[in-house]
């Protein structure tokens, strides 16, 4: 399954479960291991995991197998490696303190602080 087919597949389902404050962010080109970071806010630790699990499972009816889960129940922040798209599922308070969106849409062309 092509990662944009995958990705579709991420997006729906986070909505369809209530997730929050969807976001996805294309990587490719300024990493390696994956095309899509998909963030998402749960209200809880244990929205979060559902949150996850519910993917999983919907992939899992297309043959596409998670290559790794990291968080659980009591967690703040639950990523889902699906290899070209990764969900990171996590509170409000974890998204706010982390902000992934800021450190993932620093621009290529600058460097140390400068432009290049």
């Amino acid at each position: 399954m092509q990662a944009e087919e995958v990705l579709k597949i991420v997006q729906d389902v986070l909505d369809d479960k209530k997730g929050k404050f969807i976001t996805t962010i294309d990587v490719r080109g300024k990493t390696s291991f994956t095309d899509y970071m998909v963030l998402v806010t749960g209200t809880s630790d244990r929205h979060l995991k559902a949150l996850c699990d519910y993917v999983a499972e919907k992939l899992a009816e297309s043959d596409v197998k998670p290559l790794g889960i990291e968080g659980d129940l009591g967690s703040d922040w639950v990523l889902l490696d699906l290899g070209d798209v990764i969900v990171h599922a996590m509170t409000a308070q974890s998204r706010e303190f982390y902000q992934l969106e800021k450190l993932w849409s620093v621009d290529r062309s600058m460097e140390a602080g400068r432009a290049v």
